[in-house]
């Protein structure tokens, strides 16, 4: 039996189509006029023309590099797609499309961090010196820490991490007991480092967006649970994503602790040197293991290859490192105080969405992991005066069905109302931003079995699909 939403859709659907036929059927003297103003007429609310996305798109191809002037594809991308403007070194303004992505990128973290038992809290950015002098890594962070001075002396930081302050909330917790354990605390904030050489956009900034996320354990072996856990939910949120990702064993470097693994993304652009092997599925960062090591320490008998990635996510098992200095404690079975075992787990936030765009795009256009897409898709009229003029309040009616027929596409659907363009220019630009779906309303949509072409990004595979096909289409998309 048909859906009922297909059978609402078509009632819809066909009333305005029927008068397109008849005011075509006038015109050639076969039927009587038929006035298509009484058809129920929706303006489209999320209109290309008024989107805040101010870009370059003209000049997106390799010949328009100035030399040193955007480092990498996912830069260049981005600026001229209007989704980032440049501030100051390290710095940017994230435009309206990139705050779309990054927020569903958010959620999709929420997610599977709060699918783990992760509870999301908030922490002041500036953080006072005594913390960091109390750990000792107030001279150990050295030049990478923004320090400043309040009016009345007191030294202060800007939050690239946040070990210090989250351990002393915990200890803050007097009454904290076994039972409530493992407890799992993070936030999703903007972070600061100084960092010396900003470059590569959103790849290596001096102020970026993180999560970061940090364990309290009742013992070594489940702290150990707890930090495979989050590691099985790293490796769930790049799937989802649609995402390669190697994990790598890694260096615990100024953070600390015992066990350490990074989530990198193979890119040729990546500043970091990995060694994977060819017969097992041991990989670690080059800074752990000698350089011109060749040989596997995991099977013995496979062989390293070295390649390049882009750091993504960075997993730390920190042991008592931070517990014990600001005595984060938990009353244990027999109701005696003992120090909490912890974690720190990071992932890069505005690194994802670059990283993303640099290993999936082509060198003409933006491709998104499809659940982060600013908007899904892009319906585009006939030219204004054109043979198929008629067809545009077609497309109008499409833009509104399909947020009325289909309840997780409302708010996903913008229309390209620059109908002063051709169609092949504003196709030329819907690749170049990426929408994954690109629908065409011309000359089929009017034909008594109306069609609509529809470009799918992602395959760059061009579909003619009936309205019934294209509802079947778009129903499959997901969205957060």
């Amino acid at each position: 039996m048909e859906p009922a939403v297909h059978q609402i859709w078509k009632r819809g659907f066909h009333s305005l189509h029927r008068s397109f036929i008849l005011h075509k059927r006038n015109h050639s003297g076969q039927a009587e006029h038929a006035d298509i103003s009484h058809s129920r007429h929706v303006k489209p609310a999320l209109l290309v023309s008024r989107l805040y996305q101010p870009s370059n798109l003209r000049d997106v191809g390799q010949e328009s590099r100035l030399p040193g002037e955007m480092t990498c594809k996912s830069q260049r991308l981005m600026q001229q797609a209007g989704l980032i403007h440049p501030s100051n070194p390290g710095c940017y303004y994230y435009l309206p499309a990139a705050v779309r992505s990054m927020e569903k990128l958010v959620r999709v973290i929420d997610q599977e961090m709060q699918g783990i038992g992760g509870q999301k809290l908030d922490m002041p950015s500036l953080c006072s010196a005594d913390l960091w002098k109390t750990s000792e890594r107030w001279d150990l962070m050295g030049k990478e820490l923004f320090r400043l001075k309040d009016r009345h002396g007191s030294d202060y930081c800007l939050g690239p991490t946040h070990e210090e302050a989250i351990t002393t909330l915990v200890a803050h917790q007097t009454t904290l007991s076994y039972r409530q354990l493992p407890l799992l605390l993070y936030q999703i904030t903007r972070k600061f480092r100084d960092e010396p050489k900003p470059r590569f956009g959103l790849l290596r900034g001096r102020e970026f967006y993180m999560k970061d996320m940090y364990s309290f354990d009742v013992s070594e072996e489940a702290a150990h649970e707890t930090y495979e856990s989050v590691c099985q939910a790293y490796a769930r949120l790049f799937t989802r994503l649609g995402l390669r990702c190697v994990q790598v064993q890694a260096d615990t470097g100024n953070i600390g602790g015992t066990l350490s693994h990074e989530f990198q993304l193979p890119a040729d652009i990546g500043e970091d040197r990995l060694l994977v092997c060819r017969t097992c599925s041991f990989s670690a960062n080059m800074e752990t293991l000698s350089p011109d090591r060749t040989d596997c320490p995991q099977c013995s008998t496979g062989t390293l290859v070295e390649s390049k990635g882009i750091e993504v996510g960075h997993t730390f098992y920190l042991g008592k490192k931070y517990s014990h200095i600001f005595s984060a404690s938990f009353s244990n079975h027999q109701n005696k105080p003992t120090v909490a075992e912890m974690g720190c787990y990071g992932l890069g936030v505005t690194r994802i969405l670059a990283a993303a765009i640099e290993v999936m795009s082509t060198e003409e256009g933006i491709r998104w992991p499809g659940l982060i897409a600013p908007y899904q898709v892009c319906v585009l009229p006939p030219k204004k005066g054109s043979k198929v003029d008629e067809a545009a309040a077609l497309a109008e009616e499409l833009v509104h069905n399909l947020g009325q027929f289909l309840p997780h596409l409302r708010g996903e659907v913008v229309f390209d109302d620059r109908t002063q363009m051709t169609i092949g220019k504003r196709l030329k630009d819907a690749g170049r931003l990426g929408y994954p779906y690109v629908i065409v309303v011309g000359h089929t949509a009017l034909e008594e079995m109306p069609k609509f072409e529809v470009i799918c990004q992602q395959s760059g595979e061009t579909m003619l699909l009936s309205k019934d096909g294209l509802l079947d289409l778009l129903g499959t998309v997901e969205t957060v």
